[in-house]
């Protein structure tokens, strides 16, 4: 007998019902300690993006369900004759057969159960489906979230100590909320004030990127940067490789990002 292969939720260590918050703190833990370059990387980040999104992990958990080894049917129960003697029971631990063909009918009580969870269960799935944005639309928002995080990475984890209105003011024009006060805040808390004597220019360079979850006018957008930084110490670029999770939202119908994760 061949072992089936794992599954997206073997990979990242969760249950089949986990919730959304526990299959994302499981990938992050992944993920923690592993070079980009890695190929693990890709299939864990690969694996977080089917069950992060709700539509595309029902889709993933239908295919799971009809993958499953199917259980053979049993033999068809001889019909009962109403006239015919009830044989007595054999005892515990005695060697009497019991009659070649005959199989235990299954109680009543039981099938009705059984169809009372299986409506219960298309009831359910009926009524999420329909709180669901259509596949086109969630698509749709997925794509548009993802090209406009690709704008805004580079950006904001960019800055030229010559032209640092400049900088500040390509990045602010992708941020919203919070997230806006805390690049202001950091722009001139540290850049402003170190980068024009270090003489610092900092270039981020995407390399790929992929959709962590997406709904109507929401998404997270995972994206792999190399940083390349020169200064007047350092005048070999120097490269680093980080990883960064950005929170789109729309607003006034253009994606914006609202927060951020490195």
């Amino acid at each position: 007998m061949s072992t089936p292969a794992p599954s997206w939720y073997d990979l990242l260590g969760v249950a089949p019902d986990a919730p959304a918050e526990e299959v994302r703190t499981a990938w992050r833990a992944q993920i923690a300690d592993l070079d980009p370059t890695d190929r693990r990387f890709a299939v864990l980040n690969q694996a977080a993006e089917v069950l992060l999104d709700p539509r595309r992990r029902a889709a993933y958990d239908a295919e799971l369900a009809a993958a499953a080894p199917e259980v053979e049917p049993a033999e068809p129960v001889e019909p009962v004759d109403p006239s015919a003697p009830v044989e007595p029971a054999a005892p515990a631990g005695s060697e009497a057969a019991a009659p070649a063909g005959r199989v235990a009918a299954v109680p009543g009580w039981l099938l009705a159960v059984a169809g009372a969870l299986t409506l219960a269960l298309v009831i359910t799935v009926v009524v999420l489906w329909g709180r669901e944005p259509s596949a086109g639309d969630v698509e749709g928002d997925a794509r548009a979230a993802r090209a406009a995080a690709e704008r805004a990475v580079v950006p904001i984890l960019s800055y030229d100590a010559a032209h640092l209105d400049e900088s500040k003011a390509a990045a602010q024009q992708y941020l919203t909320g919070k997230l806006r006060t805390d690049y202001d805040r950091i722009f001139a808390g540290l850049i402003e004030k170190n980068a024009p004597s270090t003489q610092t220019v900092v270039t981020a360079t995407l390399v790929r990127s992929s959709i962590v979850r997406a709904d109507e006018g929401h998404a997270q957008v995972f994206l792999l940067v190399n940083q390349t930084r020169t200064n007047k110490k350092y005048t070999e670029p120097e490269v680093y490789k980080n990883w960064v999770t950005l929170t789109m939202d729309q607003v006034d119908g253009a994606w914006l990002v609202s927060d951020m994760a490195t």
